[in-house]
């Protein structure tokens, strides 16, 4: 069995800062970032890996690969694999693909990655001014160490904002907004959340611009992810499903959306229309109908009940209608029930979902990727925190982007839904941060350490 050798640390920073320093440092080629209610997670280096395709589940484990098809459910594969690592206390972090879903629904797969964890190898837990410290490797340590306890990093060079074109496709997408609309009162189904990708020019440098995006937004969650081909950082609005050690199971729809804009008379107004519109109210009622069937289905009977309704959050540049649902499973049973009860997040999906992942994938230009799947921490002891991934900067393969959707119903109207998903695209495009050794002018135009070997 291994054993993670220990050390907390007494720093004087904001959780935030050393998280970024941790991440920016270069000690870690694989890493992830992670907030959560009970503080900032940092997660770096491979001490074992699991990565889902449409055809396989490879597993990682001490420079020893194995490589095996799924057939029926992949997480039974995940599961299995990860029940048997000889390491004490471990928790693992990663992502997954909207297109797990597709895996789940047994439909046709396109290739890529469907699911990507490691258990780290080294761990560091941030709450307030302490940072518990793990790491399967005593010179990883002890560099940690010396990154936490630096009193000053190093001076902050110049920033430029990036500037992105917020209408980018809108013409595309009003049209696909009118098809799905047509759809709907045909009676193929009652909502499809349909999305649009905004590509952004030039170099993001991803650690500042989290940094800079995570402090002008009140997320559920963030993160700030570099795994395999991925960087991704994101202000996620709402957790998809929180699994608790003894079987308590929470999930968090959010839909209903209206721009925050600072301004409290504005806001207020804005706030009181999101409440007395139809059409959201609509949309939001059915997708907390959605959550409390399928917790049904993990949880006991007549344990799942709806924690909160309709209350309003905000999430940086726009304010929700949220509910919370809640249900408790019996023993035997393991988080991976309830995520695969509930994923995908029915608030960036549809209703019923089959049918409006079908509406997704004939009207969406490109497979969506991480795009409204999961960034997530789980543990050994059967917790589970799997975050929504929405309000999020993506690059791969040489290419940078930002998506956004919005929850399509037979009220929608095409315009109306264009201007929500700029309102959310600001989220995060009004904190972007070109890197400092990219061209001196502005990027875009505006409109409207080496991995060791697997022990």
């Amino acid at each position: 069995m291994i054993h993670y050798r220990t050390a907390v640390v007494e720093t004087g920073r904001e959780p935030l800062d050393t998280a970024v320093a941790l991440a920016d440092s270069g000690l870690f080629g694989t890493y992830v970032v992670y907030e959560c209610p009970d503080g900032w997670c940092v997660a770096g280096g491979i001490a074992a890996e699991v990565v889902v395709t449409a055809d396989s589940v490879r597993c990682t484990w001490q420079g020893n690969t194995t490589e095996e098809p799924w057939y029926g459910d992949p997480l039974a594969t995940v599961e299995r694999y990860l029940a048997r690592l000889p390491i004490a206390d471990w928790t693992a972090y990663g992502w997954c693909a909207f297109e797990l879903a597709h895996a789940i629904a047994a439909m046709p797969l396109d290739s890529g990655v469907l699911l990507h964890l490691v258990v780290p190898e080294t761990e560091v837990l941030l709450d307030g001014g302490r940072a518990l410290v793990r790491s399967t490797h005593s010179g990883t340590l002890s560099a940690v160490e010396n990154v936490i306890v630096r009193s000053e990093g190093p001076a902050a060079p110049a920033r430029r904002a990036v500037q992105v074109r917020l209408d980018a496709g809108a013409d595309d997408y009003r049209r696909a907004v009118a098809s799905v609309v047509a759809d709907i009162r045909a009676g193929a189904l009652q909502k499809a959340v349909l999305s649009r990708v905004v590509p952004v020019d030039g170099d993001i440098d991803f650690a500042a611009s989290y940094a800079a995006g995570r402090r002008a937004n009140t997320p559920a969650r963030s993160f700030l992810l570099c795994m395999g081909d991925l960087r991704c950082f994101g202000f996620s609005p709402e957790t998809v499903v929180e699994v608790d050690a003894t079987g308590r199971v929470a999930s968090q729809p959010l839909a209903g959306t209206r721009a925050l804009t600072g301004d409290a008379d504005t806001d207020r107004r804005l706030r009181e229309d999101l409440l007395a519109d139809p059409k959201e109210l609509h949309e939001h009622a059915i997708s907390v109908k959605v959550a409390v069937d399928e917790l049904a289905g993990p949880c006991k009977p007549d344990t799942v009940v709806v924690e909160e309704y309709m209350t309003v959050k905000e999430r940086g540049s726009v304010q929700h209608l949220a509910s919370r649902v809640v249900g408790r499973m019996p023993e035997g049973a393991g988080p991976w029930d309830a995520f695969a009860a509930v994923f995908p997040a029915v608030t960036a999906s549809g209703v019923p979902k089959r049918p409006a992942y079908e509406a997704i994938r004939r009207y969406e230009s490109t497979p969506r990727g991480p795009y409204a799947g999961t960034v997530m921490r789980l543990a050994r002891d059967g917790s589970m925190d799997a975050a929504l991934v929405l309000r999020s900067v993506y690059a791969r393969a040489g290419r940078t982007w930002l998506r956004a959707g919005a929850g399509i119903v037979d009220q929608s109207r095409p315009e109306r839904e264009l201007e929500e998903t700029e309102e959310k695209l600001r989220c995060v495009a009004r904190s972007l941060v070109a890197r400092v050794d990219g061209p001196p002018e502005p990027v875009g135009v505006s409109a409207a350490a080496d991995e060791r070997s697997h022990r």
